[in-house]
C-alpha cells in the first residue's frame, strides 16, 4: 500500500525540492509547515523522528504544489480535502504539472504503464458517474515514477513528446 509519505517523498524526490523548498509549497496553501514536521514527513516508518502524514497534510501540500507550479488563483485558498483518493491524488498532480492526457499517457508510458485515453478519463470522473474508475495503488505508483523520469532523470525525449512545461521555451 502507497502511504502518504510515501507519495510526498516520491514528489520530493522527482522535483529535488529540499526543505526550505517544500516549506514555501506548504506556506503556498497558507499553511506554516516547521522544518522538524517536513523532516519527520519525509523519514521512514521504522526512524524514531517519523511523523505519520495524513490525509490533509497531503492535501494541503498538493494545494500548495499547484499554486507553486502555476500560480496562486484569485479568491480563498481551497479548503484541503479530509479524506484523500489515489484518484485525488493523480487529479492535483495532473493540475500542479499542467498535464493534458496525452503527457499523462506519456509519462505513464515511461513507467512501463499503458492504459488507453478512456481508461485514464474514466479516473478523473466524479465518483458515482457510471464511468468512473478508482485509481489502483500501482497506477499511482507508475505515473510518481514516470514523473521521477521525465522530471528529474530527464530522458532522451524529443522536444514534440514533451509536455510544453519540460519542452523549455521555444525560440522566437
Amino acid at each position: 500500500m502507497i502511504t502518504n509519505n510515501d507519495i510526498l517523498r516520491r514528489i520530493r524526490y522527482a522535483f529535488d525540492f529540499r526543505d526550505k523548498e517544500m516549506i514555501e509549497i506548504f506556506k503556498a496553501a497558507n499553511y506554516d509547515a516547521t522544518p522538524e514536521q517536513v523532516n519527520g514527513w519525509l523519514k521512514k516508518e521504522q526512524e524514531p523522528t517519523f511523523k505519520e502524514c495524513n490525509d490533509i497534510t497531503l492535501a494541503t501540500f498538493l494545494n500548495g504544489l499547484i499554486n507553486h507550479k502555476r500560480g496562486k488563483q484569485n479568491g480563498p485558498q481551497r479548503l484541503p480535502e479530509a479524506k484523500l483518493t489515489n484518484n485525488i491524488i493523480f487529479m492535483k498532480l495532473r493540475i500542479a504539472l499542467n498535464l493534458k492526457s496525452n503527457d499523462v499517457l506519456r509519462i505513464l508510458s515511461l513507467a512501463d504503464q499503458k492504459i488507453s485515453e478512456h481508461e485514464l478519463s474514466a479516473l478523473f470522473r466524479k465518483p458515482g458517474h457510471k464511468h468512473y474508475r478508482e485509481c489502483k495503488d500501482q497506477l499511482l505508483r507508475k505515473f510518481l515514477n514516470g514523473i521521477q523520469i521525465m522530471y528529474r532523470e530527464k530522458p532522451q525525449i524529443s522536444t514534440e513528446e514533451k509536455p510544453k512545461q519540460y519542452a523549455g521555451r521555444k525560440k522566437q
